[in-house]
């Protein structure tokens, strides 16, 4: 069975860099690396080219944020690690991929509709990582601590995390917050 370690702080808090180093730090036979950001502009494509390079050839990149357990179950071994960064990419990308809505008028039943499809499909994959024999290594973005966002679409997004966020902890067997650079061992 897999375990499930997590790593969340915020913007530039050293989460990635933490997360790495936990999974530098074991001895992994097989590392895979899912990349749930889609970089769209070029500040996107040099924090991908950065990352890619801080890990090193080593991994086996898997791309996407919607049903990536297709995508993960050809490479599952034992003793092997699964570094998913990061899951407020996944959640960004569940919430505004493939729709076109008007966040500013959006009836609260379909909010909710969204938000019940987007935990389910969380859900799902913390499922599928505790039944793995491999560890999984979860990053997120930690929100709602600072400015209220002032138009509805940033409140949703932080709503939504949160609740993400949550269950992340909830699931995991090791939680860590990263702040200034610093690691906090929250479980």
């Amino acid at each position: 069975m897999g375990r499930i370690i997590y790593f969340t702080g915020g913007a530039r808090s050293g989460k990635s860099a933490q997360a790495e180093q936990y999974i530098f730090d074991r001895e992994y036979t097989k590392r895979i690396y899912i990349a749930t950001s889609i970089p769209f502009d070029d500040e996107m494509k040099l924090r991908v080219k950065k990352h890619r390079e801080q890990r090193g050839e080593d991994w086996i990149t898997i791309e996407g944020y919607r049903d990536l357990i297709k995508k993960i179950s050809p490479y599952v071994a034992k003793d092997g690690v699964i570094l998913l960064d990061c899951l407020t990419n996944m959640v960004t990308n569940l919430m505004i991929m493939d729709k076109d809505i008007d966040w500013d008028n959006l009836p609260m039943e379909s909010l909710e509709q969204i938000e019940k499809e987007i935990s389910q499909e969380v859900n799902k994959l913390f499922d599928y990582f505790r039944e793995i024999p491999m560890d999984t290594v979860i990053v997120s973005n930690e929100l709602g601590m600072g400015v209220i966002p002032p138009y509805p679409l940033g409140r949703y997004f932080r709503d939504i995390c949160g609740k993400v966020n949550q269950m992340a902890g909830k699931y995991s067997d090791e939680a860590y917050m990263a702040v200034s650079g610093l690691q906090l061992k929250l479980k």
